[in-house]
């Protein structure tokens, strides 16, 4: 038996877990961030940040393990799709998208209904393969440079996943506690980070100028295995999918947009200058990092197992400025790898509740941070014990949802230009569209891998959200019923109790109003001066789940009239309902005829496009949604 201290922590539990619910029912574009936790544009960058410029800690090895002595080329590829593809996409976004939302609400608006919404759901099935991979792939690669580290005790060799689990266990800990210094922290750790960097680099190309030799060897390289420049460039494209962990951090960039401070304009401009400057500053660093690792490190330093692998870039501190200098490094590249996690982290936490409770599609708790944290941390678990901790075999999965990210900005931005009459900057992005579904594709086909775990991803929140959905469907969902001043009077000065006569709007002349109120009479024994109100709901969108709605009053063929429009019939009906008994204080009586037809395609009418069997979907309804029976609307089927 449950003891009232079990209940009373019970209780306490869950008031801890849905601390912060956001129950606000706003609708896409227009959530707003609290402005005492606004930054200049260059702080939030460095948010952002922590998640594009970490992948330096793995990104040079990864490219020389794909490319070999071509790597600086493709590298180069990389940053002409990043300067050139990437960013004026996102700089386009993020014009169109001040709130955060991103291209995701770009494409949801460019499609009608439950089309738009489908897209939506396959979109965020790819946005948590590359925000939960972020976070998986850069805690690997932090357990990779622990452990490589000539200071670190040998005994943990062969405990990866252990460590990588207890990275990540800390990061959901510190989310779950209340991140509320996230920026500052990342200001920190971006500047220590990329000063480093600029030291490693740095020293790198200067051992690169000072000895001829080693550049003479890889220029051997290339030409012995690549006949001219032009099968150079060839080669490298072949391998510039591989390469697409570089591209990392420009949806983050968008998404954290309401961070930025100042009105609507200044946050255009302040995201603009944070992705300018974030892709400028990464370039330098990918083509210099190339450069030093191709022709300092031996190729087979960077094959698994190698000191190389996964840490190019360290073995390079190490190696030339030594294990002191080179664990300072060690330390720093492992805290922003795990810091970068808190980017993606940030990045699920602002999109998620943004999109499927309002469909209906989530739980009400997936407004509150903490199970939102449990539950990725959950995931993230399962992937890095799936991987066995491996970075280069969480590449795949990690490049496929970047990439189709991007592409969907791309096509999203190119749709919008060219519904607006710009054709060639529609053009221009439909170019730059081509380039990344090329990329996409054949990352798709080289390592078919990431395709099938981005696909689970999809699978897994289309089914669980049609699910969600259902079991949800009997609530209020409208958030606020609103009568003009004609309807305010219709239900003010009715005499007697409030009747209302449920009609399904047809061709609304005379006959129609006269035979239903004539029937409704007969069916229910009510005298015929009893007045009559007449309800009729017509349909909107019924993709939508939450709506307010605005309830118009008008007099038609001498009957009184209440039209309003809405996704869901029942749900409406008795929202309505109750919105008159608190208004009036008369509880109200609704009139329906039974429906004809199979119960299980009501259900499905009902589920799908929002009418169905309406007369017990409207007392069930309301039977939720009001506890006590004395103070529920009356429902009267004849």
């Amino acid at each position: 038996m449950t003891t009232s201290a079990q209940r009373e922590a019970s209780g306490t539990m869950r008031a801890w877990l849905l601390e912060g619910l956001q129950r606000e029912r706003r609708a896409a574009g227009q959530h707003e961030s609290d402005p005492s936790h606004q930054h200049t544009w260059w702080r939030v960058m460095c948010l952002t940040g922590v998640d594009y410029f970490s992948t330096l800690g793995y990104q040079p090895g990864i490219a020389a393990v794909a490319a070999g002595a071509l790597s600086p080329i493709a590298t180069a590829l990389l940053v002409l799709l990043t300067l050139f593809g990437a960013l004026p996409t996102y700089r386009a976004v993020a014009g169109a998208s001040p709130h955060g939302m991103g291209s995701i609400a770009m494409l949801e608006g460019l499609l009608p209904r439950w089309w738009g919404k489908l897209l939506v759901l396959v979109l965020l099935g790819f946005v948590a393969t590359a925000f939960i991979f972020t976070i998986t792939l850069s805690a690997s690669d932090a357990t990779a440079h622990i452990l490589e580290n000539p200071f670190v005790p040998s005994f943990l060799d062969g405990h990866e996943v252990v460590i990588t689990l207890l990275l990540i266990a800390l990061l959901g800990a510190i989310f779950l506690r209340g991140f509320s210094e996230a920026i500052g922290l990342a200001v920190v750790l971006v500047a220590v980070y990329l000063l480093l960097n600029v030291v490693v680099v740095g020293v790198a190309l200067w051992q690169v100028a000072t000895h001829p030799g080693l550049v003479a060897d890889w220029r051997h390289a290339l030409t012995a295995d690549h006949s001219s420049p032009i099968a150079m460039i060839a080669m490298s494209l072949l391998v510039l999918p591989k390469l697409a962990l570089g591209l990392s951090g420009f949806e983050t960039g968008v998404a954290v947009m309401p961070q930025i401070k100042g009105d609507l304009r200044e946050r255009v401009a302040g995201a603009r200058k944070l992705l300018t400057t974030a892709a400028l500053i990464m370039s330098v660093f990918l083509i210099a990092s190339s450069v030093a690792t191709t022709v300092l490190i031996p190729a087979a330093e960077f094959d698994e197992g190698g000191k190389a692998s996964g840490r190019a870039l360290a073995y390079l501190a190490h190696s030339y400025l030594g294990d002191g200098f080179g664990t300072v490094y060690d330390l720093s590249t492992i805290a922003i790898l795990w810091f970068a996690g808190a980017s993606a982290l940030t990045g699920l936490l602002n999109i998620v509740p943004r999109y499927l409770p309002r469909y209906g599609m989530a739980p009400d708790w997936t407004r509150a941070v903490r199970p939102l944290v449990l539950v990725f941390t959950a995931i993230a678990f399962g992937i890095t014990i799936l991987f066995g901790a491996q970075v280069e075999a969480q590449g795949g999965a990690y490049a496929t949802g970047v990439l189709v990210l991007i592409l969907s900005a791309a096509v999203a931005v190119t749709l919008t230009a060219f519904r607006s009459g710009r054709r060639g900057t529609a053009a221009a992005f439909g170019l730059i569209s081509l380039v990344v579904a090329y990329a996409a594709v054949e990352n798709m086909r080289e390592r078919p891998d990431g395709l099938s775990i981005a696909a689970g991803f999809v699978v897994a929140i289309v089914v669980t959200s049609l699910i969600s959905r259902a079991t949800r469907s009997t609530e209020l969902r409208v958030t606020g019923v609103e009568l003009d001043e004609e309807a305010k009077r219709i239900v003010t000065e009715t005499p007697g109790p409030l009747r209302l006569i449920a009609n399904e709007p047809d061709a609304r002349d005379s006959a129609e109003y006269a035979e239903k109120d004539t029937e409704t009479r007969e069916y229910h024994h009510l005298p015929d001066d009893e007045a009559m109100i007449f309800l009729e709901v017509t349909l909107g969108d019924a993709s939508e789940f939450e709506t307010d709605v605005l309830v118009k009053g008008e007099t038609r063929h001498g009957y009184q009239v209440l039209t309003v429009r809405s996704p869901a019939v029942a749900n409406t009906i008795a929202a309505i309902l109750l919105h008159l008994r608190d208004v009036t204080g008369k509880r109200p009586h609704v009139y329906f005829h039974w429906a004809e037809g199979n119960p299980v395609g009501a259900l499905l009418r009902y589920l799908f496009f929002g009418g169905g069997d309406v007369p017990p979907l409207t007392r069930e309804v309301i039977r939720k949604a009001e506890p006590d029976l004395r103070a529920r609307p009356q429902v009267h089927v004849g």
